[in-house]
């Protein structure tokens, strides 16, 4: 990195100025999605009129609403739930050390769908609407979404309190999350399987993630969140970096392993469960996006953070775009697109023979 005279050499500033320039590139292409997402849907709007009411400008009080009311806050919704989910999956591929590292692999989506049902069909939450557009709504959201969050809370605990049990080892995580994930998966099929039709109806309608369900004040509570997360781990991109190195190497540099393992995995998440709990489970975002990040930027995590963030955005928000305006008037749900796009390109990577 450095010259014989303590200089940064040109090839290295090359190299980073390279990395910079894909996440500025992912950044210009994330701002141009933004707007043709919300200029599309059932009411077309030009761009030219979503940019000026953006800047305060009015053009018509009907376009005011549907921007400020209706497809702001899904955009913007689908870009910070993109964001946190990408930032949770590449750190807790780096602290366990294995590239399937995710909220699936955890359990901790399972958890959440448990949750879900059980407020569903326990505690009555699920009813029907008779609207085109909404056949199934959730009557109680907020306990649904208390009842999804302690149980996705409940695997982590679980997960932690393994791992002290055999040294925080990465492979305890795994092998632990895997279990509670079949074992929370088994509880939701119990559950269903002695469901009416309309409980079941509203148990897979919450399964479907869904990133218009957020409200502002939804929105705020998870942007402040994954905001302050994303702070946290970029703090400690260092220790990340060492830990990739190996365990030994790490504490070698004076990194505390285990310290570091627990803190990324409770709010790795804690971030997780908020997601998953306001929105419902939405797969391979997680997974996928920092596999996707390091084929372009490396495995450094001073860019590999803020790289796989600007991906998650990209890849939730183009794909909450497209479930909206594939049918319409129906709108799919996000979590199908999602996985349709991550799984050929999950096995796209390995197929390149990428070390993952």
């Amino acid at each position: 990195m450095y010259s014989e005279k303590g200089e940064i050499s040109r090839r290295y500033r090359e190299h980073t100025g390279r990395k910079i320039s894909y996440i500025l590139g992912g950044i210009t292409l994330l701002m141009v999605i933004t707007i043709l997402s919300i200029s599309t849907g059932s009411v077309d709007i030009p761009p030219s009129v979503v940019v000026m009411t953006l800047a305060g400008n009015s053009v018509s009080s009907t376009w005011d609403s549907i921007i400020w009311n209706v497809r702001l806050p899904q955009v913007l919704t689908a870009i910070i739930a993109g964001a946190g989910l990408a930032v949770t999956g590449v750190v807790m591929q780096s602290i366990l050390r294995n590239p399937l590292g995710s909220p699936f692999t955890l359990g901790i989506s399972n958890a959440a769908a448990f949750g879900a049902a059980f407020s569903i069909i326990i505690l009555g939450a699920g009813s029907t609407s008779s609207s085109v557009g909404d056949a199934v709504t959730i009557n109680n959201p907020h306990t649904t979404t208390a009842v999804a969050f302690l149980f996705a809370m409940l695997v982590t605990v679980i997960i932690l309190a393994f791992s002290r049990l055999r040294s925080t080892s990465p492979e305890v995580m795994i092998l632990v999350g895997v279990a509670m994930g079949s074992l929370f998966t088994a509880g939701t099929m119990f559950l269903q399987y002695f469901a009416d039709d309309v409980q079941l109806a509203s148990v897979v309608f919450w399964t479907f993630g869904d990133t218009s369900r957020a409200s502002w004040e939804e929105l705020g509570i998870i942007a402040i969140i994954v905001i302050a997360s994303t702070i946290y781990f970029t703090l400690n991109r260092w220790k990340y970096n060492a830990i990739d190195a190996g365990d030994e190497t790490a504490k070698g540099l004076g990194v505390d392993v285990e310290k570091v393992r627990l803190r990324g995995m409770m709010c790795a998440s804690f971030v997780t469960a908020m997601i998953v709990a306001f929105l419902g489970v939405i797969g391979f975002v997680g997974l996928i996006c920092p596999h996707m990040a390091r084929r372009m930027i490396g495995d450094d995590h001073r860019f590999l953070i803020i790289g796989s963030i600007v991906i998650g955005s990209l890849l939730l928000l183009s794909a909450d775009t497209v479930a909206r305006i594939i049918i319409q008037p129906y709108q799919l749900p996000v979590a199908v697109l999602t996985s349709f796009l991550g799984a050929p390109a999950f096995i796209y990577i390995i197929l390149k023979g990428r070390r993952i």
